[in-house]
């Protein structure tokens, strides 16, 4: 949450000539309704399997640059439908993501204290994303050009 998955997923998307897919995108266009909406209305249960969906769809269907929910890999069905694949995480420190969401506006998992939800979230959810990753990258203090350029050189270093 606030790594900036969205906008350095455009910017690798147009240095490499595809498409950027958001798979939050694909799950509201499923039900019709935002991510926020569907937590409220439906729960984050019903939330999830239709992200579950939306990661297997789009890794079956998609042949550019995908963009995960930060929640999308802590479920043991995703990490497995994504060995093998050139998985990114854009590792946000707690100061840089409470400055980038702000208030949490929108965020359904930040309800309440928003730097006391980040911070708990980091912590649950760093060691899967490092689990998952072939690549660590740093965005703190970092411009969205930068760290899409550090993905593109070392990941094509990789190849």
């Amino acid at each position: 949450m606030g790594a900036g998955k969205t906008t350095v997923g455009r910017i690798l998307a147009e240095r490499w000539g595809v498409v950027v897919r958001d798979t939050d995108a694909d799950v509201e266009a499923i039900v019709g309704k935002s991510v926020q909406d569907l937590f409220v209305d439906e729960g984050e249960a019903a939330f999830r399997a239709l992200e579950k969906r939306a990661v297997v769809d789009a890794l079956a269907e998609h042949d550019g640059v995908l963009s995960l929910g930060g929640g999308a890999v802590l479920d043991p069905d995703t990490r497995a439908a994504l060995a093998g694949q050139p998985v990114v995480f854009l590792h946000v420190g707690l100061a840089d993501a409470a400055k980038r969401v702000g208030l949490g506006q929108g965020r359904p998992l930040l309800l309440g204290n928003v730097r006391s939800r980040i911070k708990t979230l980091l912590e649950e959810r760093t060691p899967v994303y490092e689990s998952v990753a072939v690549l660590v990258v740093e965005t703190d203090g970092r411009t969205p050009a930068d760290i899409a350029a550090e993905i593109a050189t070392r990941l094509e270093e990789q190849q």
